[in-house]
């Protein structure tokens, strides 16, 4: 079981400043409490509030005291937000080390019960931080109170927002990638080899693309994946699926795919899910990932997908492929979409990438839609669409690239959250859109990390 910190890129410049200076430098960090399905623990910062230089009554490069209005203030926002707050502070200088001193050991002592009191949560978190060239080094603890549980380190720091960055604590192993990696280290190198490897991904809808997406992960190193998919394989789908033969129809997709990958990686952690996406406790099973590959054709599993940058700051990389054709079934358009959601930035609802009144169609029993029928009200369903593997196969691959360039960084900046490739036309093109004032995903309404909202994702869950 481990312990994730997970924090926009904007929190993280703000911590990456703070270690860089020369003198010892203290604050607070407000996160929400989410514990993801197998017990691991992910702490959403939603805030963050540095210590005022009025606060400090002593600052030096290896020491410092603060009067108790420094931090004070801020407990105070926690109880107000729900959340936990977390003490940090920094062991600064190129030499520094993010490791707990004595003296550190005494402070917490001191002020672990009253940030327990003062925010109304059972836990008290440190983290401590120490310069490097490429940010910083960190170590951390969760501790709660007594009678729920033991003390547990923060084990990875989760960087999220325009670009993404996976860190391990200081004392984590860190052995070199597997030599059957050599040419992944060539290109990009071992801390990311090795992020790839710790990364807890997700694939949602495992046909054509998504079984596309999950091969290239487990091949690039990912080796902790999550499959979702209800339906069951049909003849047409071999034609698209990896890993399925003909005497696999009838299984369900998930299993197909599992099945596939761990004979590529037998060391490879992949449960697979046979649950719609739209259905709460298939949708919780997220919880502990750190991305999302969204493959659903359907609009209401996006509509759930959409929330998660935003409630559980989990980036999804939301992928669509469409074919066109005329009545003599020529080819007129070949198009696909790749749009990344990241926290703070548009969702599917505001970029108009979902169709309300199919999504509500969507999630109804058949009864209600027959009763709706007839009264005139309930929206067509999509038929079948065409689909040919060469493009859902090219647009996964687009999309697995725009995930090893967020982690790598070798694209333009600022980077595009959106990709639309019209594949008939040999076009690219890409955009970048900001939230709809007021409306969920938009920072101002305070959303951001909310994972502890009731209901789950602040959404309505049809009844089982």
């Amino acid at each position: 079981m481990t312990v994730t910190l997970v924090l926009a890129d904007t929190v993280a410049a703000a911590l990456c400043e703070a270690a860089s200076d020369p003198l010892e430098v203290a604050g607070v960090l407000l996160a929400a409490v989410h514990q993801g399905p197998d017990g691991d623990i992910r702490l959403l910062v939603r805030q963050h509030a540095m210590v005022s230089q009025d606060a400090y009554r002593k600052r030096a490069r290896d020491h410092m005291a603060i009067a108790p209005e420094g931090y004070v203030s801020a407990l105070g926002e926690a109880e107000a937000l729900g959340a936990m707050a977390i003490w940090f502070h920094t062991h600064p200088g190129a030499t520094g080390t993010p490791l707990p001193s004595l003296a550190d050991a005494e402070v917490d002592a001191a002020i672990a019960d009253l940030f327990r009191l003062r925010s109304g949560s059972p836990y008290y978190g440190t983290l401590i931080l120490s310069p490097r060239e490429s940010g910083f080094a960190f170590s951390g603890t969760l501790q709660p109170e007594e009678g729920h549980g033991p003390a547990r380190m923060i084990d990875r720091l989760w960087i999220v927002g325009d670009r993404w960055r996976l860190l391990s604590a200081i004392d984590a192993d860190d052995r070199p990638p597997s030599p059957i990696f050599d040419r992944n280290v060539r290109a990009f190198g071992g801390d990311i080899q090795r992020a790839l490897s710790d990364l807890k991904v997700a694939v949602s809808g495992c046909g054509g693309t998504g079984s596309a997406v999950a091969e290239q992960l487990v091949r690039l190193g990912v080796r902790n994946l999550l499959l979702l998919d209800a339906d069951r394989l049909s003849g047409s789908n071999v034609t698209r699926v990896y890993g399925s033969t003909a005497a696999d129809v009838g299984r369900p997709k998930a299993e197909i795919l599992r099945d596939h990958l761990i004979a590529i990686a037998p060391d490879l952690h992949c449960e697979a899910i046979d649950a719609m996406i739209t259905l709460e406790p298939t949708a919780r099973r997220l919880g502990d990932r750190d991305l999302v590959f969204g493959c659903t054709d359907d609009n209401a599993g996006r509509l759930v997908l959409s929330r998660l940058a935003t409630y559980l700051l989990t980036p999804v990389i939301d992928i669509g492929v469409l074919l066109s054709s005329d009545t003599s079934g020529m080819l007129t358009g070949i198009d696909g979409r790749i749009t990344i959601l990241s926290p703070g930035s548009a969702c599917l609802v505001c970029r108009d990438r979902i169709d309300l009144a199919r999504a509500g169609a969507e999630v109804m029993t058949p009864t209600e839609r027959k009763r709706l029928a007839d009264e005139g009200y309930a929206p067509a369903l999509g038929g079948t669409e065409p689909a040919v593997v060469a493009f859902t196969t090219a647009v996964a691959a687009a999309a697995v690239g725009e995930m090893l360039e967020r982690l790598i960084g070798y694209g333009p900046d600022p980077r595009p959250s959106e990709i639309l490739l019209r594949i008939h036309e040999r076009e690219i093109s890409t955009n970048r859109a900001a939230p709809r004032p007021g409306h969920y995903c938009d920072p101002e309404s305070k959303k951001l990390g909310a994972a502890t909202a009731a209901p789950f994702l602040e959404q309505v869950w049809p009844k089982i």
